[in-house]
């Protein structure tokens, strides 16, 4: 290894150290005055070293940048040491409901409760809070219903470079049946969304949905849906 790679390297490795959030190799090589294609190659041969190394932590692509990561092999260590974390952790209604909005996004409140079978508005809330979920637009066709979306701050929390790394639905179904039922219960939401744009044809644009592709993190609870039984969190 050269000097210039080896400086180059733990120069990368401070700067993601202190780095709290996945960092884009654009800035990076901004920061080194270096053209992107070396910072790339270097931050991909980290990676590497670090995998065969068997170290603690691991340097992944996540969320549009690069980010350091421990190990998943010492979690249970990490969390057992990191006693604070325990007051993050996602309750199954909070996952439940986090799922539902990460496959079928954007989605409105409703439109969750339709698939859990339960009022989702208080996990929704804890969901955007935690930084997971966030408004994501308005649905005109349904009384004006927030859309909600999952963030960038989930990628990063699931380690997932974007959605199209969500693993398939069935690797959660614990058997057909099961299976069955959740593709059914996505399958009825999608016919009444449709069958609202139905209802729809020939109106003008300001009728339909509008969904805010933005990047903030944040989101409102709104009264999108009617009542029903409550969940806490």
């Amino acid at each position: 290894m050269s000097r210039e790679n080896a400086e180059l390297k733990g120069a990368l490795e401070a700067l993601l150290f202190v780095s709290d959030e996945p960092v884009p190799v654009s800035r990076l090589a901004n920061v080194l005055e270096l053209k992107q294609p070396a910072v790339e190659a270097a931050l991909k041969e980290l990676a590497a070293e670090f995998a065969e190394e068997g170290r603690g932590f691991q340097l992944r692509e996540v969320a549009g940048g690069w980010r350091m990561y421990t190990h998943p092999a010492y979690h249970p260590q990490v969390e057992e040491y990191v006693l604070s974390w325990d007051t993050r952790r996602l309750s199954q209604a909070a996952l439940e409901a986090l799922a539902v909005i990460a496959y079928h996004q954007p989605v409105s409140r409703q439109g969750v409760n339709a698939v859990r079978g339960v009022n989702s508005e208080a996990v929704i809330s804890s969901l955007i809070e935690k930084g997971l979920v966030r408004e994501a637009g308005r649905d005109r066709s349904a009384g004006n219903a927030i859309l909600y979306g999952t963030t960038r701050t989930f990628l990063e929390r699931f380690g997932l470079k974007d959605l199209s790394e969500l693993p398939p639905l069935e690797e959660f179904a614990p058997d057909p049946e099961t299976e069955r039922a959740i593709r059914e219960r996505l399958n009825a939401l999608d016919g009444s969304m449709l069958d609202m744009d139905d209802d729809l044809d020939g109106a003008g644009d300001d009728e339909a949905p509008t969904v805010d592709d933005g990047d903030d993190d944040e989101g409102t609870i709104g009264g999108d849906d009617g009542g029903g039984p409550t969940e806490a969190e």
